[in-house]
């Protein structure tokens, strides 16, 4: 049977039927994401091998299996799930679940996916009637056990109402059981869950309020690229006629929930019948970014395999996916002489205002801006920012790279630029580490079991300087993020003056274990 679940779907908007046309591969392509660069020679990147995930209150279609599915798609799906257990015939297929697959996985000629190559699990959780965030968590655990417990990245474009949470004034603070369950699974299945950021009628933003993945708004074209948040977004600060409703979609305190943004405006996609149909919302949005980590990963593995120089099994770390998106994502777009990093496309808000009119320019204790997070998806600047490979602080460091360390309480890390950088250029340093929340685990068998329940130990606090290469003091930095809050920060500053400059990674304050993993990604502009 099918379940009726677009009203928790993430600004799922159909437009009807409309003549086929390449706009998910517009999406795809160089006027959104740049995937088409990744995926033809001399790359050829298409995901393969690389196994991704899917949670939703349905699942997708399979043809010769699903009586619903009235022909053959060219998706690839590795496993159909409902909870915890193999899906059974003509159960949970929903509409929306098929086409978000479609945006990750879709083999079609005219309308191709970002990793079409890539192993898609796609779990469903069922009728909400018998169930709720306990099951969106079994689910989404057995999800991540798949592929011999090497999923790399889950995508959720779905939320859970506030309404329906148990907790008295239930709020978005981190603390819904959804929301714990994710960022406990980031860390214990090492895997980066990918969230479709809320919008449109203040209902179902649960977990858009998770620490340890990445939370998506959506784009719509302007001037024939995918570069300005979509007016359906609701990620504004409260303000105006809408003050009520809009402050039940964002994070309680200063903490900003939206890390990044990515093409979700009249996308086109086939249907379970074989129609196109143009959809708008985050939903479509996540894929996206989701299908892009099996790009990356599947590059990160040939690495390995090639047992390349400056290159770990590390690179598979959800941590390190994290900070590579976020860091390489466009915000201004680069005049030609790589001032700005050779940034591909303009990215404005729904004010059309860019990243340098937002607070989390000017502001160091604000790291991302609460529309567009740190700016537009552009994978193939994250290939860019990857293929620089791993550095440790223990010599210096090339212009571009990227590191999974750790740091001690009341400690530093200092990564030396090898080179000096060039005068009025413009630096990139993204940090992120986890929240750590823990299982209450019962029974002892190191598996969520529904009425279960999680414990927030909290988040330690770490800071990001860009400091002249001899300067001891923080105090001297020329940029910095210093946020009390987030789990990220981001630095994005001109360098007013060239020579050599140092980053530090900085543990301030402890709140619950003395040593802190985390991700560290940086772009600079050398003076060659």
């Amino acid at each position: 049977m099918r379940q009726k679940i677009v009203w928790l779907a993430c600004g799922l908007v159909v437009s009807g039927l409309i003549t086929p046309a390449l706009a998910l591969y517009d999406s795809v392509g160089e006027e959104g994401i740049y995937a088409d660069l990744l995926q033809a020679p001399p790359l050829n990147l298409t995901g393969r091998k690389i196994a991704i995930g899917q949670v939703e209150i349905g699942r997708p279609g399979k043809f010769g299996f699903d009586k619903a599915v009235a022909w053959n798609p060219a998706i690839s799906l590795a496993g159909l799930f409902y909870r915890d257990t193999p899906a059974k015939p003509n159960t949970y297929v929903d509409n929306h679940a098929n086409m978000v697959a479609s945006v990750m996985v879709s083999q079609d000629k005219k309308l191709r996916g970002v990793a079409p190559a890539a192993k898609l699990y796609s779990g469903a959780v069922g009728n909400l009637k018998r169930g709720g965030q306990p099951e969106e968590c079994l689910t989404s655990q057995h999800v991540a056990l798949q592929n011999s417990g090497d999923v790399r990245a889950i995508n959720f474009s779905f939320g859970e109402s506030l309404q329906r949470d148990g907790r008295v004034d239930a709020k978005l603070d981190g603390n819904a059981l959804l929301t714990q369950c994710i960022d406990w699974s980031a860390r214990v299945h090492d895997v980066l869950y990918v969230i479709a950021g809320n919008q449109g009628k203040g209902g179902i933003p649960i977990p858009t309020d998770q620490y340890n993945g990445i939370t998506t708004a959506y784009t719509a074209k302007r001037e024939g690229q995918f570069a300005k948040v979509d007016f359906a977004n609701l990620s504004a600060l409260p303000e105006g006629t809408g003050r009520r409703l809009i402050k039940r979609e964002i994070n309680m305190g200063q903490r900003r929930a939206v890390s990044l943004v990515a093409p979700g405006n009249k996308i086109l996609l086939y249907d379970l019948k074989g129609k196109v149909v143009e959809v708008s919302g985050t939903s479509f949005a996540a894929p996206h970014i989701t299908a892009s980590v099996a790009l990356l990963q599947e590059f990160g593995d040939r690495q390995l395999r090639q047992h390349q120089a400056n290159w770990s099994i590390d690179s598979r770390r959800h941590e390190v996916m994290r900070v590579v998106l976020l860091n390489s994502a466009d915000k201004i777009k680069d005049p030609g002489n790589g001032l700005l990093l050779g940034m591909m496309k303009t990215t404005v808000d729904k004010h059309n205002r860019t990243w340098l009119d937002s607070d989390a320019y000017s502001n160091p204790k604000i790291p991302l801006d609460i529309q567009m997070g740190t700016g537009h998806l552009n994978v193939f600047r994250a290939y860019q920012q990857f293929s620089g490979g791993q550095w440790h602080p223990d010599k210096p460091v090339p212009f571009k790279g990227w590191d999974y360390n750790q740091v001690s309480a009341g400690t530093y890390n200092d990564y030396v630029l090898e080179q000096p950088l060039k005068e009025n250029s413009y630096v990139s340093i993204t940090l992120a580490w986890d929240r750590l929340v823990e299982l209450n685990d019962a029974n002892g068998n190191n598996l969520y079991d529904v009425g279960e329940t999680f414990h927030d130990r909290g988040l330690n606090n770490l800071d990001i300087y860009l400091m002249p290469v001899d300067g001891g003091d923080v105090n001297q930095s020329i940029c910095r993020s210093t946020s009390d809050v987030d789990s990220i920060e981001h630095i994005f500053c001109p360098v007013h003056k060239g020579g050599r400059y140092k980053i530090r990674v900085q543990y301030r304050q402890q709140v619950n274990e003395k040593t802190q993993p985390y991700a560290l990604a940086w772009w600079t502009v050398p003076n060659k």
